[in-house]
């Protein structure tokens, strides 16, 4: 059972919710805006909880002081798409929605084909955004035991006129002090949760029984096997000729493109079932379940440098 009484979490929130009120506290005022990065997912999921926590008065019913973001690919994962909307409707918050299509059809985003993968386009898309609505800083729920590349990143990141992060330009965060100061034209991506790790993460979402959309949890899907991975047959991510197309019992760790997304194995259908899981895993959800992650040894961190959240 989820533990209710628990000091690592206690610190974990109270890190973030201080990181959090930061950021607020040093972009406000002359046109600086902060804006929360939300895929739908588990980690956004506990960001956008902890920011809620950080400004919550009881009694009063004020609105976050920033905007939620989603940049939307076009191949979300529809049950994904569907909790995106009742979060923002539950929490009473401003979600922008950034299309990828939108994108494509004025030509900043040039695709192989129709059922290429979108992943690495959200972050023109991002960019093109951030230009818009005149956002400083943007939170997302980044952790640093997801890819060796996150581990490499600040609390406080410096990105680019373009959106590429340089490791080189990380700037030191000694006693919890941090810099917003950016150039003209370049922005911060802010990782208040980074010091949680996926089994923090879980255990989190228990003791505050947070929603989460229904993939996270053990369901029966269409699949096959290629390799060590379970590919769940769609549109974007079709049957090869030779597979064997099975029905298995199936969650996912992570939430993302459906053609670079998999699921595993699994019968956990609670949380408390997910966590016994979880202390069991020894692979990243990252590494386990994301294509576009395994391409190359360095492949997350090359897309950090083009922009990528």
């Amino acid at each position: 059972m989820t533990q209710k009484n628990n000091p690592h979490l206690d610190a974990l929130e109270r890190e973030a919710i201080y990181i959090i009120r930061e950021l607020v506290a040093t972009t406000e005022g002359e046109g600086r805006r902060a804006a929360v990065l939300f895929s739908g997912g588990k980690d956004s999921m506990v960001l956008l909880h902890l920011a809620h926590k950080a400004f919550h008065i009881a009694g009063a019913n004020l609105p976050l002081p920033f905007d939620a973001v989603h940049i939307d690919t076009g191949h979300n994962y529809p049950e994904v798409i569907t909790f995106r909307d009742m979060v923002a409707k539950k929490y009473g918050i401003n979600m922008i929605v950034g299309e990828v299509e939108e994108s494509i059809k004025k030509g900043s985003v040039r695709l192989a084909s129709e059922t290429a993968s979108r992943n690495s386009a959200q972050s023109v898309t991002l960019l093109e955004a951030i230009d818009k609505h005149k956002w400083l800083a943007l939170m997302g729920g980044a952790r640093r035991d997801e890819e060796r590349a996150r581990a490499k990143e600040r609390v406080f990141s410096i990105r680019d006129e373009f959106g590429g992060w340089n490791p080189k330009d990380q700037r030191p965060e000694l006693w919890s002090l941090y810099n917003p100061h950016v150039l003209a034209g370049w922005h911060l991506r802010v990782f208040p949760i980074s010091n949680f790790t996926e089994l923090d993460i879980w255990e989190y979402i228990g003791r505050e029984q947070l929603p989460l959309p229904p993939i996270y949890f053990a369901h029966q899907r269409d699949v096959v096997r290629r390799g060590d991975t379970i590919i769940p047959v769609n549109d974007l991510m079709p049957m090869r000729p030779g597979e064997q197309l099975e029905k298995l019992s199936v969650r996912f760790r992570t939430v993302g493109d459906r053609s670079v997304t998999c699921p595993v194995l699994s019968t956990a259908d609670t949380i408390d079932k997910i966590i016994a899981e979880t202390l069991g895993t020894t692979i990243s959800e990252r590494a386990a379940t994301r294509m576009d992650d395994r391409a190359t040894v360095g492949a997350m961190e090359k897309r950090k440098k083009e922009g990528y959240f």
